[in-house]
């Protein structure tokens, strides 16, 4: 069990997710998303799984980087996301497999541009018209075509309720608010859950949740 404190000082016991769920021979991975860096001086995330281990963590020193490094509960680098330079409205990253180290910043952020394995692009609704008002961002994975639509991030990050779609619409994960066992208390956006099925990476989906905060906080 964990206990976070609410905002008015409160101690609540945080709700254990759910049994995993079976769906198409495997089970769903729940995890749950704390938005606070275990360092004292530096923004973040801690990601915990159901037993109470850390399995992800995020270490930022400024609040808006231009590059975030997903990292295991051991501190080893997972995926680097950069901030794209490309000119254009829609902001966009690039995620790279692993760390983007020993260069200069500038000859990192090229090889990341050159290199990606996924790019992820805001979605600009500036009319706020349908069919893509409940569209967040669009995903391309590089690895199989740089122009072809992979997945697709719908709903609100504010509220901490949207889906990643794949291109036949199926969810493959989902970011949820979190209560408490007792008393029904909720965590607000601070503390909420990261639902991953089957078959999806569960790193990727915590970079997904990475890149909205930045694109939508």
């Amino acid at each position: 069990m964990f206990f976070f404190k609410s905002s008015s000082g409160a101690v609540h016991e945080e709700s254990q997710p759910a049994e995993e769920v079976k769906r198409g021979g495997g089970a769903c991975v729940t995890l749950t998303v704390w938005r606070k860096s275990l360092l004292l001086t530096c923004n973040g995330f801690t990601v915990i799984d159901r037993n109470g281990n850390i399995v992800y963590r995020v270490d930022n020193y400024v609040e808006r980087p231009e590059e975030m490094i997903l990292m295991d509960g051991l501190g080893k680098s997972v995926l680097t996301m950069c901030r794209s330079m490309r000119l254009g409205l829609a902001e966009s990253w690039c995620v790279n497999e692993g760390e983007i180290g020993g260069e200069t910043r500038a000859r990192a952020r090229e090889r990341a541009r050159k290199k990606p394995i996924f790019r992820v692009r805001k979605n600009m609704n500036i009319l706020h018209a349908a069919p893509n008002s409940k569209v967040l961002a669009y995903v391309y994975d590089y690895r199989i075509s740089e122009k072809k639509l992979a997945y697709r991030v719908e709903g609100s990050y504010g509220h901490r309720s949207c889906k990643i779609l794949d291109a036949s619409r199926r969810v493959v994960a989902e970011v949820k608010r979190k209560e408490a066992v007792k008393g029904g208390v909720c965590f607000g956006a601070e503390v909420f859950l990261l639902v991953v099925l089957p078959g999806f990476d569960p790193g990727f989906a915590m970079a997904l949740v990475l890149l909205l905060d930045q694109m939508f906080s």
